[in-house]
């Protein structure tokens, strides 16, 4: 029976790939070893919405940088189409897009992990793929073609996702501006009657702060 091809899933590892990009070819995940990346694919260079992703993700590239984090483009454009709108950009809007696209003009890559949208001919859909540092995909995104991302939001993810394999914590909605919980982090449920009542009595002293047992949060300067 034929093997059937499906897109990495979340805890998965990230599969080998070998592509074609603005800045030569590299290897995924492995050129990236010891590195967070964000892989984001886009239906077509030289269309609206995707230049004004591409700036956005520039503007936000010394944050990401700051958490070991690497960005990657990618469309079903050959090498050359990236190049010029790049150039396009930098001229016009004023910002020199600094990391690499990978050119799947052969749309195998896009195939692999399922970017390419439905009755939209061979355009991608605007996929995220967020991996570790360890080569392990730790979230996936999808949009629309007609919906421009969030690019704050794939940032705060990465932040989110560092933030839990540091501490041992969870995020809250909208962290680090939970409306009531402000910045604090969720700490895991008890799985235990004794780590139950260890909880509640971390509570009484103050160390931790609890709605419940099950329900318990803190600060990241609290130990």
């Amino acid at each position: 029976m034929e093997e059937v091809s499906r897109f990495p899933l979340i805890g998965e590892e990230f599969p080998k790939l070998t592509v074609k990009t603005t800045q030569g070819v590299k290897t995924l995940p492995d050129d990236y070893k010891g590195k967070w990346f964000v892989l984001f694919s886009h239906p077509a260079d030289f269309t609206p919405v995707c230049t004004t992703e591409f700036v956005a993700f520039q503007m936000k590239k010394e944050e990401f940088d700051k958490l070991n984090c690497e960005l990657i483009g990618l469309s079903i454009d050959q090498v050359f189409s990236h190049i010029k709108w790049i150039e396009w950009i930098k001229e016009n809007r004023g910002y020199e897009i600094t990391f690499p696209i990978i050119a799947d003009d052969m749309g195998e890559v896009a195939k692999r992990l399922g970017m390419i949208h439905p009755k939209k001919g061979t355009n991608t859909v605007r996929a995220v793929f967020i991996v570790d540092d360890k080569g392990i995909v730790r979230a996936i995104l999808y949009y629309p073609q007609e919906v421009g991302r969030n690019i704050n939001e794939i940032l705060r993810t990465v932040k989110a996702l560092q933030t839990s394999d540091k501490y041992g914590v969870a995020t809250p909605a909208n962290w680090p501006e939970n409306p009531v919980l402000k910045d604090r982090v969720i700490i895991p449920p008890a799985t235990s009657i004794q780590e139950k009542e260890e909880r509640l009595e971390r509570a009484k002293k103050g160390e931790i702060e609890c709605f419940d047992w099950w329900f318990c949060h803190k600060s990241l300067d609290e130990k």
